[in-house]
């Protein structure tokens, strides 16, 4: 793991913020609030896989199972 991850959610929190933006200003808040849901599910797929891979790195650290 490294820092790049952090800057790739950064990434994605403000293209998904300009988006939201975009389409609040065009009178589509419902498409908005879907565009926030997705790039919050993206974020959480990533997260979730990294805290996957610490705690199969934990397991393996203590020979666990």
């Amino acid at each position: 793991m490294d820092i790049s991850i952090i800057f790739k959610i950064a990434a994605v929190g403000i293209i998904i913020t300009i988006i939201c933006q975009v389409l609040k200003k065009s009178d589509r808040d419902d498409i908005a609030t879907l565009v926030s849901l997705v790039g919050l599910i993206i974020v959480l797929t990533v997260v979730i896989s990294m805290i996957a891979d610490l705690f199969s790195q934990i397991r393996q650290l203590f020979d666990l199972f």
